[in-house]
């Protein structure tokens, strides 16, 4: 009966040991040699334009303008469908991210890793937080931050109290906080300034990049990203075709700031053109904007998508 154990022990042993490795290899092979060749050969095409669209209402008025030209070349990949194509003499390769920052980062790195990319845009709608610009506008911001990365610090501390771990580089005082007390409503101005909130002080923090370019494991920091500079001076061009493009706002929509770390870490030319659906925060409380306006953005935020490659395409050429 030992013997008989220990032999089934033993298979069971095997068995599993076969499996892991059956499913490592089936990982490990999942860019297949002929894949990997069909790959290799489109690069040979490029270099593209990689355009990053965040929804399907997105990446549809696109693929039927008429100025976009698309090959018969798609490739399926982790979960992502890459598209190829041009748009006036500039080849591109469209991608749909989904919803969540997380999607938008994994899609840009993907990208950007496995095709040969030259530039990046990210387009689509956005809700707007600055209330003199309206619905349809299209905005190019030159910045991005992303504002979600905290220290937030226990009640009874304040602004000269060392945060935790800041001593070893991880968090800093040097961005800004905000201190949830000032917030305080429905009291007098001479009560506020003894009123607290056991909420206390939010900090905010930079985030954490390991450029291709810096010392892998040493890390830098970032808060404030520019979209590429010869980028943003070409789209404003964009004014000549677009009567009402923006260039200055504030919206609500981060998965830019995540396909912009992205890029800067990788060290590729980025920009995001937004076309405002809604406000956000605002409206009334029978509709909702963004429903009602959604196709219009998105067509506008393509109209401009497409004047922007035109324009760099023969900017290119100079």
């Amino acid at each position: 009966m030992a013997g008989t154990h220990g032999r089934t022990v033993l298979f069971m042993f095997v068995a599993t040991f076969i499996w892991f490795n059956a499913q490592n290899a089936f990982v490990s092979c999942a860019l297949t040699s002929e894949l990997q060749s069909k790959i290799s050969k489109i690069n040979q095409e490029g270099p593209y334009l990689g355009l990053v669209i965040p929804n399907s209402f997105e990446l549809n008025p696109l693929l039927q303008n008429p100025s976009y030209t698309p090959t018969d070349t798609i490739i399926d990949f982790a979960g992502r469908r890459f598209r190829f194509g041009s748009i006036g003499d500039k080849p591109v390769v469209l991608v749909m991210t989904g919803l969540s920052v997380i999607n938008a980062a994994i899609t840009t790195q993907l990208l950007l890793s496995i095709f040969n990319i030259d530039g990046v845009v990210h387009y689509g709608i956005a809700g707007n937080a600055n209330p003199s610009l309206h619905i349809g506008d299209v905005a190019i911001p030159l910045y991005w931050a992303h504002l979600r990365l905290w220290s937030w610090q226990r009640f009874g501390l304040g602004a000269d109290d060392t945060l935790p771990l800041e001593n070893f580089g991880d968090y800093t005082r040097d961005v800004g906080f905000i201190k949830f007390s000032d917030f305080t409503s429905n009291i007098s101005a001479a009560d506020s300034v003894t009123v607290d909130n056991h909420l206390n002080t939010l900090w905010y923090q930079p985030e954490e990049i390991f450029p291709i370019d810096g010392i892998p494991e040493q890390r830098q920091h970032a808060l404030w990203v520019p979209v590429d500079s010869n980028y943003y001076l070409i789209a404003k061009k964009t004014r000549e075709y677009e009567a009402r493009s923006v260039h200055r706002f504030r919206h609500m929509f981060d998965n830019n700031t995540k396909v912009a770390l992205v890029c800067l870490q990788q060290r590729i030319p980025f920009i995001a053109i937004r076309a405002l659906s809604d406000l956000a925060g605002g409206g009334t409380a029978e509709s909702n904007e963004a429903d009602t306006f959604v196709s219009l953005a998105a067509t506008n935020s393509v109209a401009v998508v497409i004047e922007f490659v035109k324009l760099l395409s023969g900017h290119s050429q100079w």
